[in-house]
């Protein structure tokens, strides 16, 4: 029986893991499950060593292939190293939380020494946006997403990302390697079942980024969508993720207390990531993502 229910659990880990993009939607359940695609790992150690106990080499091969899978996955994120060298912007993208009594610790803390930080869930007139206002020469705001730079702002739009209301702004930074066109966006949320409005969005930000023709860009934000998630294959490619370029491990930015995925991103092309991480964020349920890239 204990071999019959290894063999059983190994195949099916190991069909998710590999063949999960291939799987049924299932009303919205299996996107959400590829967010938490990383944590399947856990079950390895736990089928290895009941296998042990079996006293079947047979089984521990079976046992083997999710735990190899898994490696072949998600391996190299934990292996990978920064590339460092010179960088020529610095950036950090933080959900500060709506109801965060201490939002301005929170970007006190990941705006030092940052030459771009994008905030989501912005209070108007809040203690996160005085604060940035008064430590950054520019900025620009759409309710509840901000942008603030060390750089000029040449140009500013809101963005309609299929929401009823603002949660998405375009602004152009002149650096002093030449124009950044910078998207700040904060996607509708995702729960098991109730995926339709995030998808909705995630689409329209795929479609936003394919009409633009700057030749350097930037994506941050709060984007609802996991580094696992298959929707999040009309963003990257075409654009690159800053954690997987140059991050070391997930970068997992959420819950704040005890992270197991990422929502939170730095996407861009025509850069170059150079280091990559996660910081955190007094009272916020988010971690920052932050990532310091070169033109």
């Amino acid at each position: 029986m204990l071999r019959r229910s290894i063999i059983v659990v190994a195949g099916a880990l190991s069909l998710v893991l590999w063949g999960h993009r291939f799987l049924p939607e299932l009303g919205g359940f299996t996107p959400v499950l590829e967010t938490l695609l990383p944590w399947l790992g856990v079950i390895t150690p736990i089928l290895l060593v009941s296998a042990l106990f079996t006293r079947s080499w047979q089984v521990v091969v079976v046992a083997l292939v999710p735990a190899t899978v898994w490696g072949v996955m998600f391996g190299p994120a934990l292996l990978r190293s920064p590339p460092g060298g010179p960088s020529d912007v610095s950036v950090a993208t933080l959900n500060v939380g709506a109801t965060n009594a201490s939002s301005a610790q929170a970007v006190q803390s990941v705006s030092k020494d940052r030459d771009l930080v994008a905030v989501q869930e912005l209070t108007p007139g809040g203690p996160a946006a005085k604060f940035l206002n008064d430590h950054f020469r520019y900025n620009y705001r759409i309710a509840t997403v901000g942008l603030w730079s060390r750089f000029p702002i040449l140009e500013t739009r809101k963005v309609d990302i299929g929401l009823d209301w603002a949660r998405a702004l375009r602004a152009v930074v002149k650096t002093p390697k030449g124009n950044l066109t910078v998207y700040v966006m904060h996607l509708a949320s995702a729960r098991p079942g109730e995926t339709d409005l995030r998808d909705e969005t995630l689409v329209q930000a795929g479609k936003i980024i394919d009409r633009d023709d700057s030749e350097n860009l930037l994506l941050l934000g709060d984007l609802n969508t996991a580094t696992t998630d298959r929707k999040r294959a009309g963003l990257v490619p075409p654009l690159e993720d800053a954690q997987q370029e140059a991050g070391e491990g997930f970068g997992f930015t959420w819950p704040s207390s005890f992270p197991v995925t990422r929502p939170d991103h730095i996407l861009y092309r025509g850069l170059t990531a150079t280091s990559a991480g996660v910081e955190q964020a007094a009272g916020s349920d988010h971690r920052a993502a932050v990532a310091s890239l070169r033109l």
